[in-house]
């Protein structure tokens, strides 16, 4: 395995100043919508919202300082950018973002006021990657990969090191799934630390590429989304093998369920999640005998959702 748990450990060691230890409360309104025992991670409340910030500063922070001057770049639509730029900013490293040309204005502009310079390019993610990987080659910049990558995944994992160390007698972790760096290392430090522990990932239901690489099956992949988040068509080559083996279950949510959890975090827990954030909840609501009276842990992992989609879906939900 690229990741181990001695590596997530130390992973937290190096970014436990530098990123907000977020809250692990008891959610009794969800407890109650859901039928289980929910206990909510909010990596909403980090600085730009979103888990991210783990895994992009440890990845960061194991430069040289000749990497450092010669400064890093990532490809991103949205929440990797802003951590990265976040981060490269503060410990004086020059950053380049590459966004598709799709990316909503709101998030171009996050990422430039981080610091970063953003280069808008493709179509897709998949085309930002080809563009970043070229201006990598030519700057000879580093190239952060926002979850193909021991040290994000390592990053990501101090999440489920925080949860147990709070609440160490959860039966299982809801976990939403993009390209596997949040799932992956979260299974390898759950499992770590609680061996008897069960991993659940949750994909858009318009977006199963780890149910289909897991299952050999070819579900179909594409549209518009709500888990903007995790619409990922394209599985890590890092994280697969450490879901294959770590993760006990994949459930797929449709966006009429996401926009649910998403209402349910506003409502029951005045929290605000994107609905790649919501994900975990979507598959309790979607699946609640899958986790009836077991005592669960979900990732809030972000809350950068446009304020016109969260207006309309509290309008569809009342």
């Amino acid at each position: 395995m690229t990741v181990t748990l001695a590596d997530i450990e130390a992973a937290h060691r190096t970014i436990a100043d530098h990123v907000v230890r977020t809250p692990m409360l008891a959610a009794p309104k969800l407890s109650a919508l859901t039928g289980a025992s929910v206990w909510v991670k909010y990596e909403n409340t980090q600085v730009t919202n979103s888990f991210k910030e783990r895994g992009a500063l440890n990845k960061l922070a194991s430069l040289s300082v000749a990497q450092c001057s010669r400064g890093v770049i990532a490809m991103s639509a949205g929440n990797p950018a802003q951590a990265v730029a976040y981060h490269a900013k503060r410990l004086g490293i020059p950053a380049t973002i590459v966004m598709p040309v799709t990316t909503p204005f709101v998030k171009v502009e996050a990422t430039r006021a981080c610091g970063a310079e953003v280069v808008l390019d493709g179509e897709t993610i998949v085309d930002s990657q080809v563009r970043a990987e070229t201006i990598a080659r030519e700057r000879s910049l580093t190239f952060v990969h926002p979850y193909d990558d021991p040290l994000v995944i390592a990053g990501q994992g101090t999440i489920a090191l925080e949860m147990l160390a709070e609440v160490p007698d959860l039966d299982m972790l809801v976990v939403p799934i993009g390209g596997g760096g949040l799932i992956a290392g979260n299974a390898i430090a759950a499992r770590g630390k609680k061996p008897t522990i069960e991993i659940v990932g949750v994909e858009a239901a318009l977006y199963p590429s780890f149910w289909n690489a897991l299952r050999g099956e070819a579900l179909p992949q594409g549209g518009p989304t709500l888990a903007d988040g995790i619409a990922v068509k394209n599985v890590g080559r890092l994280t697969l093998p450490i879901v294959r083996e770590l993760v006990a279950e994949i459930v797929l949510v449709n966006e009429a369920t996401l926009e649910q959890a998403v209402n349910a975090y506003l409502t029951l827990q005045k929290a605000v999640a994107e609905g790649a954030g919501a994900a975990g909840l979507g598959a309790m609501l979607a699946k609640p005998e899958r986790f009836k009276g077991r005592k669960v842990g979900l990732v809030l992992g972000g809350g950068n959702i446009d304020p016109r989609i969260l207006a309309s879906i509290i309008v569809r939900e009342l």
